[in-house]
């Protein structure tokens, strides 16, 4: 299997390529993913990593970029803060926010397919909360609003916000 770990920083990780724009030890690619397309080839990795990046940038030509390296059947793996995570708003380097909803709108099938000239098969998402000792009940709405997607509709839809979530974890498969 053919991994990529995109936008690495520090957390370099074995049996992937760590690309990131900076030169760090175990950078294995030095680019900019604002930079496109990527120096990879078409259907070239069985999964991609991508933590934390997505939020920073313009996202939806980069998507369509990984959708083409991505082989057929491969995992898209991604990581952002949701949209009511403080951390939205600590990192003034954050351009987007996103919804358990976002990622939807590049899946065929959605209804919104003439929105963009690439689709994913699926995705699947989760939310995570903040995990402190003084944050208990987090551990529990976490369990609650994974159950299923419509639990974590009814989530974003309603006051439950005021417990903020801290990320999205999606996958989405080609």
């Amino acid at each position: 299997m053919k991994k990529l770990n995109l936008g690495c920083g520090n957390d370099i990780r074995q049996g992937y390529i760590n690309l990131d724009v900076a030169e760090l030890d175990g950078v294995d690619v030095v680019w900019d993913v604002k930079k496109l397309p990527l120096p990879f080839g078409k259907g070239e990795f069985d999964e991609i990593l991508c933590n934390d990046i997505l939020e920073h940038i313009d996202y939806i030509p980069l998507l369509k970029d990984l959708h083409r390296i991505l082989k057929k059947d491969g995992v898209l793996k991604i990581r952002v803060p949701h949209f009511t995570s403080a951390n939205n708003y600590r990192d003034p380097t954050h351009k987007k926010m996103f919804s358990i909803l976002t990622f939807d709108f590049f899946v065929k099938g959605h209804g919104r397919d003439y929105y963009f000239d690439f689709e994913f098969g699926e995705a699947k998402g989760k939310i995570t909360f903040y995990k402190r000792p003084y944050y208990f009940w987090n551990y529990l709405l976490e369990l609650i609003f994974n159950l299923n997607k419509r639990m974590r509709i009814i989530y974003e839809e309603t006051p439950f916000r005021f417990f903020p979530a801290e990320n999205l974890l999606v996958e989405m498969r080609k």
